[in-house]
Protein backbone atom coordinates (compact mmCIF):
# COMPACT_ATOMS: atom_id res chain seq x y z
CA UNK A 1 0.00 0.00 0.00
CA UNK A 2 1.50 3.35 -0.95
CA UNK A 3 2.15 6.11 1.57
CA UNK A 4 -0.68 8.37 0.43
CA UNK A 5 -3.25 5.60 0.69
CA UNK A 6 -2.08 4.61 4.19
CA UNK A 7 -2.38 8.21 5.39
CA UNK A 8 -5.83 8.65 3.80
CA UNK A 9 -7.00 5.42 5.41
CA UNK A 10 -5.66 6.49 8.80
CA UNK A 11 -7.35 9.87 8.46
CA UNK A 12 -10.63 8.18 7.53
CA UNK A 13 -10.36 5.75 10.45
CA UNK A 14 -9.67 8.61 12.85
CA UNK A 15 -12.66 10.57 11.60
CA UNK A 16 -14.97 7.57 11.97
CA UNK A 17 -13.49 6.72 15.34
CA UNK A 18 -13.94 10.22 16.76
CA UNK A 19 -17.43 10.49 15.29
CA UNK A 20 -18.61 7.28 16.94
CA UNK A 21 -16.24 7.11 19.94
CA UNK A 22 -15.29 10.41 21.54
CA UNK A 23 -11.69 10.42 22.72
CA UNK A 24 -11.24 9.43 26.32
CA UNK A 25 -7.83 8.99 27.82
CA UNK A 26 -7.20 5.74 29.63
CA UNK A 27 -6.41 5.62 33.34
CA UNK A 28 -2.80 4.98 32.39
CA UNK A 29 -2.78 8.16 30.30
CA UNK A 30 0.17 8.59 28.00
CA UNK A 31 2.82 7.40 30.42
CA UNK A 32 4.60 5.33 27.78
CA UNK A 33 5.02 8.19 25.32
CA UNK A 34 7.82 10.74 25.31
CA UNK A 35 7.13 14.43 25.63
CA UNK A 36 6.62 15.56 22.05
CA UNK A 37 6.64 19.22 23.03
CA UNK A 38 4.75 21.48 20.69
CA UNK A 39 5.92 19.62 17.57
CA UNK A 40 3.36 16.83 17.76
CA UNK A 41 -0.16 16.88 19.17
CA UNK A 42 -0.03 13.98 21.59
CA UNK A 43 -3.76 13.25 21.56
CA UNK A 44 -3.87 12.98 17.77
CA UNK A 45 -0.77 10.80 17.68
CA UNK A 46 -2.15 8.54 20.43
CA UNK A 47 -5.23 7.95 18.27
CA UNK A 48 -2.94 6.73 15.48
CA UNK A 49 -1.13 4.47 17.96
CA UNK A 50 -4.42 2.98 19.14
CA UNK A 51 -4.87 1.50 15.67
CA UNK A 52 -1.82 -0.71 16.15
CA UNK A 53 -2.59 -4.39 16.69
CA UNK A 54 0.65 -4.97 18.58
CA UNK A 55 1.85 -2.22 20.91
CA UNK A 56 5.37 -3.64 20.92
CA UNK A 57 5.80 -3.73 17.14
CA UNK A 58 3.53 -0.81 16.16
CA UNK A 59 3.62 -1.92 12.51
CA UNK A 60 0.50 -0.03 11.41
CA UNK A 61 1.36 3.36 12.89
CA UNK A 62 5.00 3.01 11.88
CA UNK A 63 4.00 2.38 8.26
CA UNK A 64 1.83 5.50 8.31
CA UNK A 65 4.53 7.67 9.86
CA UNK A 66 7.34 6.46 7.62
CA UNK A 67 5.05 6.70 4.59
CA UNK A 68 4.44 10.30 5.57
CA UNK A 69 8.21 10.91 5.68
CA UNK A 70 8.52 9.67 2.09
CA UNK A 71 5.52 11.74 1.03
CA UNK A 72 6.80 14.89 2.74
CA UNK A 73 10.27 14.62 1.19
CA UNK A 74 8.77 14.21 -2.29
CA UNK A 75 6.39 17.12 -1.67
CA UNK A 76 9.26 19.37 -0.51
CA UNK A 77 11.06 18.68 -3.79
CA UNK A 78 7.92 19.59 -5.72
CA UNK A 79 7.49 22.73 -3.62
CA UNK A 80 11.08 23.78 -4.27
CA UNK A 81 10.58 23.28 -8.02
CA UNK A 82 7.25 25.12 -7.96
CA UNK A 83 8.84 28.00 -6.07
CA UNK A 84 11.63 28.18 -8.62
CA UNK A 85 9.03 28.11 -11.42
CA UNK A 86 6.95 30.74 -9.62
CA UNK A 87 3.90 28.46 -9.75
CA UNK A 88 1.61 29.77 -7.02
CA UNK A 89 -1.29 27.45 -7.85
CA UNK A 90 0.92 24.39 -7.52
CA UNK A 91 2.38 25.68 -4.25
CA UNK A 92 -1.11 26.22 -2.87
CA UNK A 93 -2.16 22.68 -3.85
CA UNK A 94 1.02 21.14 -2.41
CA UNK A 95 0.60 23.11 0.81
CA UNK A 96 -2.98 21.89 1.09
CA UNK A 97 -1.94 18.30 0.39
CA UNK A 98 0.84 18.23 3.00
CA UNK A 99 -1.32 20.12 5.50
CA UNK A 100 -3.85 17.29 5.50
CA UNK A 101 -1.42 14.44 5.98
CA UNK A 102 0.59 16.28 8.64
CA UNK A 103 -2.63 17.10 10.52
CA UNK A 104 -3.58 13.41 10.49
CA UNK A 105 -0.38 12.63 12.41
CA UNK A 106 -0.66 15.63 14.70
CA UNK A 107 2.36 17.49 13.31
CA UNK A 108 0.99 20.87 14.30
CA UNK A 109 3.89 23.13 13.31
CA UNK A 110 4.22 21.44 9.92
CA UNK A 111 0.47 21.69 9.38
CA UNK A 112 0.45 25.40 10.28
CA UNK A 113 3.27 26.24 7.86
CA UNK A 114 1.62 24.23 5.09
CA UNK A 115 -1.62 26.11 5.64
CA UNK A 116 0.23 29.41 5.24
CA UNK A 117 1.79 28.17 1.99
CA UNK A 118 -1.65 27.10 0.79
CA UNK A 119 -2.99 30.60 1.47
CA UNK A 120 -0.01 32.46 -0.02
CA UNK A 121 -0.24 30.30 -3.13
CA UNK A 122 -3.86 31.39 -3.48
CA UNK A 123 -2.80 35.06 -3.27
CA UNK A 124 -4.09 35.43 0.27
CA UNK A 125 -2.50 36.51 3.54
CA UNK A 126 -1.30 33.86 5.99
CA UNK A 127 -4.79 33.46 7.47
CA UNK A 128 -6.48 33.18 4.09
CA UNK A 129 -8.81 36.09 4.83
CA UNK A 130 -7.32 38.95 2.80
CA UNK A 131 -6.40 39.08 -0.87
CA UNK A 132 -2.74 39.71 -1.70
CA UNK A 133 -2.63 40.40 -5.44
CA UNK A 134 1.19 40.76 -5.48
CA UNK A 135 2.61 37.45 -6.80
CA UNK A 136 6.18 38.44 -5.93
CA UNK A 137 5.20 39.13 -2.33
CA UNK A 138 3.36 35.80 -2.06
CA UNK A 139 6.34 33.91 -3.51
CA UNK A 140 8.66 35.69 -1.08
CA UNK A 141 6.41 34.74 1.84
CA UNK A 142 6.31 31.12 0.68
CA UNK A 143 10.10 31.05 0.43
CA UNK A 144 10.38 32.42 3.97
CA UNK A 145 7.80 29.92 5.26
CA UNK A 146 9.64 26.98 3.71
CA UNK A 147 12.58 27.51 6.09
CA UNK A 148 10.68 26.89 9.36
CA UNK A 149 8.53 24.27 7.62
CA UNK A 150 11.55 22.14 6.78
CA UNK A 151 13.08 22.76 10.21
CA UNK A 152 9.89 21.77 12.05
CA UNK A 153 9.51 18.73 9.81
CA UNK A 154 13.08 17.69 10.58
CA UNK A 155 12.47 18.03 14.33
CA UNK A 156 9.25 15.99 14.16
CA UNK A 157 10.95 13.37 12.00
CA UNK A 158 13.78 13.04 14.51
CA UNK A 159 11.36 12.71 17.44
CA UNK A 160 9.28 10.07 15.66
CA UNK A 161 12.30 8.08 14.48
CA UNK A 162 13.52 7.95 18.08
CA UNK A 163 10.04 6.87 19.18
CA UNK A 164 10.14 3.99 16.67
CA UNK A 165 13.80 3.20 17.53
CA UNK A 166 15.03 4.02 14.03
Amino acid sequence: MNASLRIVLAHDLLERRTDSHPWTQSDAGSAGLPDFGDNIDQMTFEQILEMDDDEDERDFSKSIVFGFFEQAEATFKKMDASLENRDLASLSALGHFLKGSSATLGLTKVKDSCEKIQHYGANKDETGTKDVPDNDLCLERIGKTMVPLKHDYSEAESILKRFYHE
